[in-house]
């Protein structure tokens, strides 16, 4: 099963075929994204590679978390599930 792994420290100027290619180093690659700012286009500075099994994920965590890639210092671990918002905007 695959397993999604959290990515942050991203540099802004890394694509998402770099961050593929660092993290195959560990084992495959089924997917990488970087999230894009909607209103600006840019990175945001994070996003998420998801591996092919727990082992090969566990690898990368070990690998590059907390290492320097691109003179940013990256934060590597499983990504954790979308939680609700909470969408109520009324006005007080």
């Amino acid at each position: 099963m695959a397993t999604k792994l959290y990515v942050g420290g991203i540099p802004y100027s890394t694509t998402e075929a770099a961050l593929s290619d660092l993290f195959a180093k560990a084992g495959a690659v089924t997917s990488a994204s970087i999230i894009i700012d909607r209103m600006t286009g840019r990175s945001k500075g994070f996003g998420f590679v998801e591996m092919t099994n727990d082992d090969e994920a566990q690898k990368a965590i070990e690998m590059y978390n907390g290492q320097d890639f691109e003179g940013r210092k990256l934060t590597v671990n499983v990504a954790r599930p979308l939680e609700p918002r909470n969408n109520d905007r009324r006005p007080m």
